[in-house]
């Protein structure tokens, strides 16, 4: 009798693409289920038939609750080397294997700088307009060159972000609670004496900060109301880290230039969401993540930990 293994929010329907899942042919049978799952008891529901899971980064959470409602479920793989929202105490309980993948921190840093290219030349006003008749330029692009951006965060991430920033030739400064002024002098940018200057002197700001206590609600309306109304805001890391209504307030009322976002509270973004209409507001379906090498290391090494586990020799294991 084979296995079974669910791929969860396969939205593309493309994770058949990219993996050797046809070696698995004979010992599982894979199911890819493209529709988002919302709720616990929707989630049991779904995957109790499934003695293998595969979930992409950490848009579904794998509580203890839920896992003590899947009794199938020996092997739970996640995409990237981290996740914040599996129980691993529940899981080793249950005799789950948590297992993960590489993740590359190339993609994010790209979605990073269209985002930001995007707010500062209008991109999405001036291209609309061009295709429906609109007027011809409406908008006056903001220069990168000469200006300051601003890093929250100078990680793996927030470093790649300050390079590219360093050849527009803008000034880059970076802060963050454990960053170092040699730590900053080897990215080649300079450490902000504050999060409150760091914010009132940039001309962009952009987040590049893990989640966690220290920075949940981060940037709030106090925060927020720091930024020179000229400014932008760019957020490819964690909704959480913005305060979302202070976020919606200021793109609502002009208090800044405009946002770009990837992250949200809730994901997908439900119908209605005001952050769908939001003025102000660039807004992608959170694809920092999403790219043609990323998900042939998502899937390709999922493949290989499915095999692995099958041989009784996990790899990668995250428990």
């Amino acid at each position: 009798m084979r296995l079974r293994c669910a791929v969860i929010d396969d939205f593309q329907g493309v994770a058949g693409e990219f993996g050797d899942w046809g070696s698995l042919s004979e010992e599982v049978e894979v199911v890819s289920l493209r529709e988002h799952l919302v709720g616990e008891d929707e989630l049991a529901a779904a995957l109790a038939s499934f003695d293998i899971v595969v979930t992409l980064r950490e848009r579904v959470a794998f509580p203890g609750s839920l896992l003590g409602r899947l009794p199938r479920l020996r092997l739970l793989i996640a995409s990237g080397m981290r996740n914040s929202v599996i129980d691993y105490a529940a899981a080793e309980a249950h005799g789950v294997t948590v297992c993960g993948t590489e993740s590359s921190s190339a993609p994010p840093v790209e979605l990073t700088w269209a985002l930001l290219l995007g707010l500062a030349r209008g991109l999405v006003e001036e291209s609309t307009a061009l295709r429906t008749g609109g007027p011809w330029q409406s908008t006056v692009g903001a220069d990168l060159h000469g200006r300051r951006l601003g890093l929250l965060g100078l990680g793996k991430i927030g470093s790649r972000v300050a390079q590219v920033g360093l050849a527009f030739g803008m000034q880059v400064s970076a802060w963050s609670q454990n960053l170092t002024k040699e730590r900053a002098q080897e990215a080649g940018v300079d450490l902000a004496p504050s999060k409150e200057d760091l914010l009132a002197s940039s001309d962009f700001v952009s987040v590049h900060l893990a989640l966690g206590d220290r920075t949940r609600g981060l940037l709030g309306a106090a925060e927020l109301a720091l930024l020179k109304p000229t400014a932008y805001l760019v957020n490819t890391s964690r909704a959480a880290i913005v305060d979302q209504d202070a976020l919606l307030a200021a793109l609502h009322e002009g208090r800044i230039a405009g946002a770009g976002v990837d992250v949200f509270d809730v994901e997908p973004l439900p119908p209605g969401h005001p952050l769908r209409t939001a003025p102000r507001l660039l807004a992608t379906p959170h694809l920092g993540y999403v790219s043609y090498a990323n998900y042939t290391t998502y899937y390709g090494q999922a493949v290989e930990n499915i095999r692995a586990f099958l041989a009784g020799t996990p790899v990668r294991r995250l428990l």
